[in-house]
């Protein structure tokens, strides 16, 4: 059975293949008030990551089943495992074990025999480093909550944002961005609009052209945007996605005028991929165009000076290989 009670230090835990180890693991852990799993192989833990929250894995290296350099991977594989910290427990002192190690994803190293004084230094390091993990995450989820809240209030929307996310990144991979515009474009995915929050409903729904007046509120909501993500640092790369995705390759757009590779790269692959999922699904003012009439309408536009021509290109490229799932459920029923 697995225990339920919380522990304020944190849940740990350890997957090793001796007895012996996990006893002894256990009680110099528990002795420090931390909640202890212990587990004979590798798939076993593996197993006990998809049913428990825990804060950090100390992984004995030679295991059956699977080592502890497999384990390390899958946990740092997946989107749900790869935050927790990984520390792998071997007698095993090569440079090469240690290489492999690094590259398996491991955040840490204890030698055998473990040293209880160095065992708990790092425990309690990576432990702490993995609350401040979890607030950044809370925080970012508040965002990506109030995000899709301003969505939904609008049905002709609904999916934008979690559209926009896969299509920016398999745009920005198929461009070979480094992944930290990648995970920057999938964050903005999700939060570009969220400045819209300023936006009274009565002009963000109104069916009809807006005045001058709701005009200047709705070309505020970038930087509105910014303002409400620029605390987190996480966000950094982000920001100039928000604040920059409404602007123009000619120098037309808004807040700032920007014109040509002055937009940042990533707000230019945003605006492309917006631009086609506003045209490839149904809204009050339209029915959604065909895959083939959304592409010769941003052709077009490219053309007038609006998008990146590169980027739309290799954009298109992309959508017409059929490599990449851009088929919005509007685009696909009027697809020809």
């Amino acid at each position: 059975m697995l225990p339920s009670q919380q522990y304020v230090n944190g849940t740990i835990l350890v997957a090793d293949d001796q007895a012996a180890n996990r006893e002894l693991l256990d009680e110099l852990l528990s002795a420090e008030g931390f909640n202890v799993l212990t587990v004979a192989d590798g798939a076993s833990a593996l197993e006990h990551l998809n049913l428990v929250n825990v804060d950090l894995v100390l992984l004995d290296v030679m295991m059956p089943k699977l080592t502890g350099f497999e384990v390390c991977t899958k946990i740092k594989a997946s989107p749900d495992t790869y935050l927790i910290p990984v520390v792998l427990v071997t007698a095993l002192s090569e440079k090469q074990d240690r290489i492999e190690g690094i590259r398996a994803g491991a955040d840490d190293f204890l030698s055998r025999p473990v040293d209880r004084t160095e065992l708990l230094a790092r425990v309690r390091s990576l432990i702490k480093l993995k609350h401040r993990t979890d607030e950044l995450e809370r925080a970012e989820s508040v965002l990506f909550s109030l995000a899709r809240s301003i969505e939904g209030k609008d049905p002709y929307t609904h999916g934008h944002c979690e559209r926009l996310m896969n299509y920016c990144v398999s745009l920005g991979e198929h461009l070979g961005l480094p992944d930290e515009q990648i995970i920057a474009l999938r964050r903005a995915g999700i939060v570009h609009d969220i400045g819209k929050i300023a936006v009274p409903d009565a002009v963000l729904l109104k069916p009809g052209k807006l005045n001058p007046e709701e005009w200047k509120l709705i070309r505020e909501h970038p930087i509105v945007g910014e303002r409400i993500c620029a605390p987190l640092k996480s966000f950094r790369a982000v920001l100039p996605i928000i604040r920059h995705h409404h602007e123009k390759y000619d120098g037309s757009g808004y807040p700032d005028g920007l014109r040509g590779e002055a937009i940042p790269v990533t707000a230019r692959i945003l605006q492309v991929v917006d631009v086609y999922d506003a045209l490839t699904t149904e809204r009050p003012y339209k029915h959604a165009f065909s895959i083939t009439d959304a592409l010769q309408t941003m052709k077009e536009e490219v053309a007038k000076g609006w998008w990146d021509p590169q980027i739309f290109g290799e954009f298109e490229r992309l959508v017409r290989s059929g490599t990449a799932d851009f088929l919005s459920k509007g685009a696909a029923a009027g697809a020809e």
